[in-house]
Order: C-alpha cells, then sequence, then structure tokens
C-alpha cells in the first residue's frame, strides 16, 4: 500500500524521490517549468528577444537595428523572507518574495526579467499551506511580468524552521539612461512618495497579536515596476528611488542624506498614513515612520520633472495616493528633518534595531 504523505519530511530535501516528487507535483506546474535545479540555463534566443524588445520600447525604436551590447546593463539582487505569520492580511510570504525582489530591481532602474527562489521548510509543514504560498508565488510572478527559472529546497529538523524561510533572486535590464544614486541629489530635487505609510508592518503585527481593526489594514504589498516604468516614461531625471521597507521612510530618508552629503526636509503633514495605521501606532507606542512598508516607494526628482512626475504616478493603480513631502538643501549636510504637523523641526535618525521584527 503506498504510503499518503500531506507533510513535509526530511527526505523532501534529500535529493532523492520525494524531492524530485515535490518538485514534479508543486513547483513545476506552479512555475510553467519543466524543472526546478539549482540553476538555470536561459535559452539564449528568449533572453535576447525579450531583451530586444524591452529596449525597442525603451528606446522608442520602431525598425529591427544591429543590437548594441552597451544598451545591455544588467541589474541582479537577492533577498531573503522570513516574515512571521506566514500569512497576514493582504498577502503571505510567497508573493512578498517575488514584489520584494521586483521591487528591489525597479528602484535600482531596471526592468525586472527572472528570478530564482530557495525554500528552506521545516519538517511537518503541511503541504496544503505549500501550495497555497507556491500558487500566490505564480501568481505573483505573472503579475509583475517575470520567470521563477530555477530554486532551491532544503528540508529541517522540526522545530529549527519555523515553517518556512524563503530566498529570491533576481535579474533584470537597465534602463537607458537612468543612474538612479544618491550621489545624484541635488539642492532644489522634491522628494515623492507613492502612497501611504505603515500599512505592511502594522497588519503583520496586528495579525501577529491577534489584533483587529475595523476596516482592516491590510499590507501594501504589490510589485512596482509597471510604477517605476510609467515614472521613467516621463523623465529620467529621477535621482534616488528606494522602496522603505525595513526601518520604513524615516530610515530611508537618512541613508538617503547621508550618501548625498545633503539635507532632506520633509513635512509631516504631507506624508499619507492610514487612520487604523496612526491608531495602531500611537496605541503601540510605534512612529508610522518608521514602520515597514512592501509596495511604496521615495524618489528624490529633480524639480522641473516633479509635478508631472506626480500626475501619471496618480493614475497608476499603486501610486493613486502620491505625494510631494519635501525637498532637498544643501545643508545642514547629511541631515533629515521633518517639520512636525505643530510647527516644530524633528530631527529624523536611523531606527536602532527593529520595532517590528519579522516583518519581511
Amino acid at each position: 500500500m503506498e504510503l499518503v504523505v500531506d507533510r513535509i519530511l526530511l527526505g523532501h530535501g534529500s535529493g532523492g524521490k520525494l524531492m524530485h516528487d515535490l518538485i514534479a507535483e508543486h513547483f513545476g506546474p506552479a512555475f510553467k517549468m519543466e524543472g526546478l535545479g539549482d540553476s538555470a540555463i536561459i535559452d539564449s534566443s528568449e533572453l535576447l528577444v525579450r531583451s530586444f524588445e524591452l529596449n525597442c520600447e525603451i528606446h522608442k525604436i520602431s525598425e529591427r537595428r544591429t543590437l548594441n551590447p552597451e544598451l545591455f546593463r544588467l541589474a541582479f539582487t537577492t533577498d531573503s523572507y522570513v516574515v512571521s505569520p506566514l500569512f497576514f492580511p493582504g498577502g503571505n510570504i510567497g508573493e512578498l518574495a517575488v514584489y520584494g525582489t521586483v521591487n528591489d530591481l525597479a528602484v535600482s532602474g531596471a526592468a525586472p526579467l527572472f528570478l530564482t527562489a530557495g525554500f528552506i521548510i521545516e519538517e511537518g509543514f503541511p503541504f496544503e499551506r505549500l501550495k497555497t504560498i507556491v500558487s500566490s508565488m505564480s501568481r505573483a510572478a505573472e503579475r509583475a511580468g517575470v520567470k521563477i527559472v530555477a530554486g532551491d529546497t532544503k528540508v529541517v529538523n522540526k522545530g529549527k524552521g519555523d515553517g518556512i524561510f524563503i530566498n529570491t533572486s533576481g535579474i533584470g535590464l537597465l534602463y537607458e539612461g537612468v543612474e538612479i544614486a544618491a550621489s545624484k541629489i541635488k539642492g532644489g530635487d522634491k522628494v515623492l512618495i507613492s502612497g501611504e505609510m505603515g500599512n505592511h508592518g502594522i497588519a503583520v503585527m496586528s495579525e501577529r497579536n491577534g489584533i483587529t481593526f475595523d476596516p482592516p489594514i491590510m499590507s501594501d504589498t504589490a510589485p512596482l515596476n509597471g510604477l517605476v516604468r510609467a515614472m521613467l516614461d516621463v523623465t529620467t531625471d529621477i535621482h534616488f528611488m528606494r522602496d522603505p521597507t525595513r526601518g520604513g521612510l524615516a530610515t530611508t530618508l537618512k541613508e538617503a542624506a547621508l550618501e548625498s552629503a545633503k539635507c532632506i526636509r520633509i513635512r509631516e503633514v504631507s506624508i499619507p498614513v492610514a487612520p487604523q495605521v496612526r491608531g495602531a501606532c500611537d496605541l503601540l507606542g510605534l512612529d508610522p515612520l518608521y514602520v515597514a512598508n512592501e509596495g511604496a516607494l521615495l524618489a528624490v526628482v529633480d524639480a522641473r520633472a516633479a509635478d508631472d512626475l506626480l500626475g501619471v504616478m496618480r493614475t497608476h493603480p499603486n501610486g493613486t495616493k502620491a505625494r510631494v513631502i519635501g525637498e532637498v538643501a544643501e545643508s545642514p549636510e547629511g541631515m533629515a528633518l521633518l517639520e512636525t504637523a505643530i510647527g516644530g523641526t524633528r530631527i529624523i535618525e536611523m531606527i536602532q534595531g527593529e520595532q517590528l521584527p519579522r516583518i519581511c
């Protein structure tokens, strides 16, 4: 009689039949792949075709030309996801892993193309939950327009892995003429954000601690590459861009100020924070500016392009609540300052430790 297995066993990470079955039955079909190996051999014709089509769009090329290798600059990133709980209002660890890596590529000025996925699974983890996570990753990849092309699976002893951890790496094609770096920030630049701050961190925290809100606080986890593409279609005068995840908006602003040796001043009244998030932060003694986001971006842009950028951001589903929240000054160097709602000025520093651990 065949053994019916409805839980992850140590053997699923052994490299033998159980692992083969795991890949064949769960990962392969979800990611529409013939296999899920440790490394990917990407068909060169597919890479060239996708890269050529993307470059034709970027450079508005209507007729075929000889490909210029100098146009093919690649971006690569990797990240690991250990969020607790695995499922939270608005998302789960699977789509978080896909969108997090897609967004890291997007805010660097690249069009994401391919991802890898590594799984560390605890013995005894239910297949039903794994199926849900993998299916959500498949849908997230499709929504973001990327392919998951390789991966790895390891199983650890029960009690040693907290369910499942996921690592994703990604590669993308950089847009021509885009140089996004803190060193490009200059005096007079405008500071923009694409939406509300703190939704993801508070959504995860509320689920973790059994706290409910009416209406519920939903994570903002979402792919940002479409929004970034729309912004770059307007202008390449985007000097700095980042998705303010762990450490939140405040830590990202301070990092930008230090790296650029400029002063970034923002206005508290201009920063959108959902009433439930603000209430939760007041109740728990948290600052929403330090709470993680997973579907929002910060951009420092040339002042002449700010209005046009804001207009196109607000027409995109992931930027409807975009705002200009401040400006860049030459001094005091390396400072991030907040003009408070009551008229004072507060120095913004990087977060010490983590307000809310295991957020992503």
